[in-house]
């Protein structure tokens, strides 16, 4: 509301190529997403409280992204919000912590779901999808960041994000973030050895060496793996939620059941969806966890295909490629991991209407076309 205020006040306002892409792929779906409804009118029994709620869903996010990139200088301002963003979730994350721990009281707010932190959210997976995405989104913010202090602040913002995140006891970010770190960690390892220039010196030919080496190391030590495969085992179970016990292999029983109910209902559909909210029937492996009601595929590109068909999820693979596009041009490590872990976490999630996942596909959009538009906007100018 602020910022189409602003634009009937006479703010300036500009189509920048990531308003251009956004308003194509919003418009794109919304077309997808009204053919469904009709062949789903048709074909099927509609959960009214579930498509109004994805309609209004998806109605926000079009309209929060669009704005977002509207704006001139549209990197800045996004770049200003994800440092406030950093800045409240840390506070946030402080109060719910103290609710956890008992040391707050607030009336009707359970933080706990059996033995996982939830805080403030529906269930604990929103929660981890926040951590997931505010964790990679700080290092970004350090990494580009000249200033000390706000290196500092922004750094020591992933300690209480992590723990928070380990906290919700979420399978998923315990693999988004092992993944996301091994990206970072590869991609810094990179620009590290193009640094030099060609240039050899001692520390790159220590790391040449080591990454020579890791195959025979490997290699050698495998006998030594094999026998400790046990430990190795229970060590990883252990992270997971429930110890890899009983919640553990229901979780698995019931996304594979939704993933075939999923596929098998989409292509009932002609591959043309059945309009915005769930759309599958009840589990026999959720009898005793979940609600008499329609059930989401638990996967954000099974779920599109069953609200939109095909269309809607070519469409969401081409924005999501154009924002990975963006977040390697932008040449900021941390983007490519912030990209890296909202994919991650969409497989066994529905994420798309979450507003803190568009904001960080946006960011990513501006950042990178932003340094593309720059450079020939100043040697117009020259000339």
């Amino acid at each position: 509301m602020l910022s189409v205020g602003r634009i009937l006040a006479g703010a300036p306002i500009e189509a920048t190529p990531a308003f251009q892409q956004l308003a194509k792929f919003w418009s794109l779906l919304s077309l997808t997403l009204a053919i469904g409804t009709v062949v789903g009118y048709f074909t099927s029994v509609l959960y009214l409280t579930g498509l109004s709620h994805d309609v209004m869903a998806y109605a926000l996010l079009a309209s929060v992204t669009c704005l977002a990139a509207l704006e001139p200088d549209a990197e800045r301002h996004l770049r200003r919000s994800a440092w406030w963003v950093i800045a409240i979730a840390v506070g946030a994350f402080a109060i719910q912590l103290g609710l956890g721990w008992g040391w707050i009281q607030q009336p009707g707010v359970d933080p706990w779901y059996w033995d996982r932190l939830r805080g403030w959210s529906e269930n604990p997976n929103q929660l981890a999808l926040y951590c997931a995405v505010f964790g990679p989104l700080a290092l970004h913010l350090a990494v580009t960041t000249d200033k000390r202090w706000a290196q500092f602040l922004a750094l020591s913002s992933l300690i209480p994000i992590f723990y928070v995140g380990r906290l919700t006891k979420s399978d998923t970010y315990l693999y988004t973030t092992v993944l996301s770190s091994l990206v970072f960690l590869g991609l810094r390892l990179r620009a590290w050895f193009a640094s030099g220039g060609g240039r050899a010196s001692f520390p790159r030919q220590i790391a040449l060496l080591l990454m020579v080496a890791a195959v025979p190391l490997a290699t050698a030590a495998a006998p030594f793996a094999v026998a400790e495969e046990s430990n190795m085992a229970k060590f990883a179970k252990s992270l997971t939620k429930d110890g890899g016990g009983d919640a553990t292999e229901e979780t698995f029983d019931l996304r594979v059941f939704l993933w075939g109910e999923a596929i098998e209902k989409g292509l009932q559909s002609w591959s043309l969806g059945l309009g915005p909210g769930p759309h599958l029937e009840r589990p026999p492996v959720a009898d005793r966890q979940f609600l008499e009601r329609p059930f989401e595929a638990h996967n954000t590109i099974l779920d599109l295909y069953l609200q939109g068909g095909l269309v809607a999820v070519l469409a969401l693979v081409w924005i999501v490629r154009a924002a990975a596009i963006s977040a390697w041009r932008s040449r900021s490590d941390a983007l490519s991991v912030l990209l890296a872990s909202v994919v991650v976490f969409s497989m066994p999630h529905l994420i798309i209407r979450h507003p803190i996942v568009w904001f960080a596909l946006t960011f990513c959009l501006v950042a990178g076309i932003s340094r593309d538009v720059r450079p020939q906007s100043q040697h117009v100018r020259v000339a």
